[in-house]
C-alpha cells in the first residue's frame, strides 16, 4: 500500500525539501544533505555529462535503444558524495535489514537504496524484468511505525509499507538490500577540478577498458551518427527501425533518453554548463549550451515523428538526426579541449 504523504509535514521526516529540479538524482543528494548545495554543483561533481549508446535486440520485441547522456557508469550518488567530501557507509545484506534502516533514520541520516522501480506502486504497471535490471535510486527520508517515507522526485514523499518497499528493494538483483548512508559533514572543499577532469576523460575514453568502449563518449556519438546514416547493413537504423512498430519504439525512446530518463533536459548539457560557470569555465559552458540545442532539437524531432512515415520520410529523418549528432559532437570536442 502506498500514498502521497499529507500536508503539513508529517512527523518522522528528516527533511522538508522534496521534488525534482532539473535532475532527479542530483535533487535526491541535495535534499538528503540538507539542501546546502546548488543542484548544478551536485550534478557537476557527480560527473555531469557523458554519452553511452547501445541498441539491444531481443526476440519478439522491437530493438531497445539505450542512450545515457549523463555521467556513466560510475554510480551517481557515490561520485557526488566523494567529490563533496561527504563520508558515507555502504552495507549489503541477504534480506531487508529494517533494524539498520531505523537506526540510520533515528540518527537523522537518510538512506539511499537501489530498487526495481517497476515494483514501486506509484510507477504503475506490472513488475518489469528489464526495468529491474537498471539501478534506480530512491531515498528513505523517514518512517512512522511500519510506514516508510520515500523520496522519488515528487513534491512530497511517498508513504509505503516496509513489506511493499521491501519487494522493490529485493527486486533489483545487483543492488539487493544495499544501503548507502551519509555519516557526517563534508571534510574539505568540493573537488571541482577532479570532477571536470573525470568528465573530460569519460568523453574522450577509454571508459571501461574493453571492447564496449566504442559505445561511450565521443566514440559512442560517432557510432550513433554512423548507424543513423547506414542504409545498407543490419545495424543501421533503416534496417533496425524500419517497421512502423520499431520506428515508433525507437523514436519515442530517443526522446525519453535525451530529455527524461537518466538525464536532465537537453541531454544534461545545460545543467552541466551551469556547473562550468560556477567552476570558472564559462567558455566551455557556452559551447555546451549550443550543443544542448542540437540534442533538444533531435529529441523534439523524434517525439513528433510520424510512425506511419514512408521509407523516404524515415530516411530523411534519420539523416536529420545524424546531422544534429555530428553538430553536437563537434561542439563538445571543442568544449572538452578547453577543459
Amino acid at each position: 500500500m502506498t500514498e502521497q504523504s499529507p500536508r503539513p509535514k508529517p512527523t518522522g521526516l528528516l527533511y522538508e525539501d522534496f521534488g525534482t529540479g532539473r535532475h532527479r538524482e542530483s535533487s535526491l543528494v541535495r535534499h538528503a544533505l540538507g539542501s546546502v548545495h546548488q543542484e548544478e554543483l551536485v550534478a557537476g561533481l557527480a560527473g555531469g555529462i557523458g554519452f553511452m549508446y547501445f541498441v539491444f535486440e531481443y526476440a519478439g520485441h522491437p530493438p531497445l535503444l539505450t542512450i545515457v547522456a549523463q555521467a556513466h557508469p560510475d554510480p551517481w550518488v557515490e561520485a557526488a558524495l566523494d567529490r563533496l567530501r561527504v563520508p558515507y557507509e555502504v552495507t549489503h545484506s541477504s534480506r531487508p535489514r529494517w533494524d539498520r534502516v531505523r537506526t540510520a533514520l533515528d540518527a537523522g541520516r537518510p538512506v539511499f537504496c537501489s530498487v526495481d522501480r517497476s515494483r514501486l506502486p506509484w510507477h504503475g504497471g506490472a513488475p518489469d524484468e528489464m526495468a529491474g535490471a537498471d539501478p534506480y535510486t530512491v531515498v528513505l527520508a523517514g518512517y512512522e511505525g511500519d510506514r516508510l517515507y520515500v523520496e522519488d522526485g515528487a513534491p512530497a514523499p511517498y508513504r509505503i509499507t516496509e513489506q511493499d518497499f521491501g519487494a522493490a528493494w529485493s527486486g533489483h538483483r545487483k543492488g539487493r538490500h544495499r544501503m548507502l548512508v551519509p555519516t557526517g559533514p563534508a571534510d574539505g572543499a568540493p573537488d571541482v577540478d577532479g570532477a571536470v577532469a573525470a568528465t573530460a576523460a569519460r568523453l574522450t575514453g577509454p571508459v571501461l577498458g574493453n571492447r564496449f568502449d566504442v559505445n561511450f563518449g565521443f566514440s559512442g556519438m560517432e557510432k550513433f551518427a554512423a548507424q543513423l546514416l547506414d542504409g545498407r547493413t543490419r545495424t543501421g537504423w533503416e534496417h533496425r527501425f524500419g517497421s512502423p512498430e520499431a520506428f515508433l519504439a525507437g523514436t519515442r525512446r530517443l526522446y525519453a533518453c535525451l530529455e527524461v530518463e537518466w538525464t536532465a533536459p537537453g541531454a544534461t548539457r545545460p545543467l552541466y554548463a551551469d556547473f562550468l560557470d560556477l567552476a570558472g569555465r564559462s567558455e566551455a559552458a557556452v559551447l555546451l549550451r549550443e550543443s544542448a540545442g542540437h540534442w533538444s532539437r533531435l529529441a523534439e524531432l523524434a517525439r513528433g515523428a510520424d510512425p506511419d512515415a514512408d521509407a523516404p520520410g524515415r530516411r530523411a529523418l534519420f539523416d536529420a538526426f545524424a546531422a544534429l549528432v555530428e553538430g553536437a559532437l563537434a561542439l563538445e570536442r571543442r568544449a572538452v579541449a578547453l577543459l
